[in-house]
């Protein structure tokens, strides 16, 4: 848990293979991070945390269960503290196992009176900070005839490139069975360096270095996933360049915002989706403010975490 400012710290459950638990650990604090600053630029009232099932080998399904009960008895433990949901490596189904040991769980199979997968608002929230993003660099929010290059064509990436009808959309993922035969190709190595107006990395963190900020070769980049920069300073870099970031931490809030609204304020779809879509006003706040798009950003949010705290669970809107 990185901050409870705000109210209980939510963020996802991420199980992934890592070289060392440490670097596991290393993810969750600064996903924890993340979330707390994805909260606050979102105008929630929950802070920002994440937890982090670190594997050394495959799992069978026996070990699979037996990590998720580990997970939701730890969970547990902190009395409703922090709120979990899926993301990396894990899903609804999962979301099932943890919520038979504690009930501070999101994202439950819609069959099961929860709101499923969050893949659809997180690319809806996404493609409302691509429009907003678009107005602050070409003049319009029309990405027709426009050429768009999205890295990672997981769950989001995938709905996000299916939402552009009127461009000339270009994928890559590590994953050559996604390779899909309505979008041209480029290989994951050369995605980022690709000319392009859009770049949209929806695949891991760590994507924009001092080396690869100096290639990137888009005007535009705005993306889902998480932790992008590598280090703060390079927001500068592409700044410099004169490319326009869009902070991943506003970019991808589509799926919190919608999850809380659903399952916190038990606001219908429509208004869910209508907190979502405002994202985009977010977007044009902070690509209006004086310094880069990160700085503008963590103001926004670090202005807000100084508000006292509203009730847990209660709307900040």
């Amino acid at each position: 848990m990185h901050s409870r400012a705000l109210g209980p710290a939510v963020g996802g459950v991420r199980m992934r293979h890592y070289a060392d638990w440490r670097d596991g650990m290393e993810d969750a604090l600064r996903l924890s991070e993340a979330m707390t600053y994805k909260c606050a630029a979102a105008d929630l009232a929950f802070g920002g945390g994440k937890s982090v099932i670190a594997l050394d080998r495959p799992l069978t399904p026996e070990l699979r269960q037996a990590a998720l009960e580990d997970l939701g008895d730890l969970i547990a433990s902190l009395d409703g503290s922090y709120l979990a949901g899926p993301d990396v490596g894990t899903g609804p189904a999962d979301m099932v196992v943890l919520r038979q040991r504690t009930p501070h769980v999101f994202c439950l199979p819609e069959e099961q009176g929860g709101t499923g997968s969050s893949s659809i608002p997180t690319a809806v929230g996404v493609l409302a900070a691509l429009r907003a993003g678009a107005r602050h660099v070409f003049g319009s929010e029309s990405l027709d005839g426009r050429t768009v290059v999205i890295s990672g064509m997981g769950s989001v990436g995938s709905l996000v490139a299916k939402e552009l009808p009127g461009a000339r959309v270009i994928v890559s993922d590590v994953d050559r069975t996604r390779r899909d035969p309505a979008y041209e190709w480029v290989e994951p190595e050369e995605a980022l360096r690709t000319p392009a107006d859009v770049f949209v990395p929806a695949a891991v963190g760590g994507v924009f270095d001092p080396q690869t900020a100096a290639e990137v070769g888009a005007r535009l980049v705005v993306g889902p996933a998480n932790n992008q920069l590598a280090a703060d300073s390079v927001a500068d870099l592409l700044a410099q360049r004169g490319i326009t970031w869009v902070p991943d931490f506003v970019a991808s809030a589509g799926g919190v915002v919608y999850t809380l609204a659903r399952e916190i304020e038990r606001l219908s779809h429509d208004e869910a989706m209508r907190r979502v879509e405002a994202i985009g006003s977010t977007v044009d706040t902070v690509l209006a403010g004086d310094g880069n798009p990160l700085d503008n950003a963590l103001n926004l949010a670090k202005e807000r975490l100084t508000r006292p705290a509203l009730p847990a669970g209660a709307a900040s809107r």
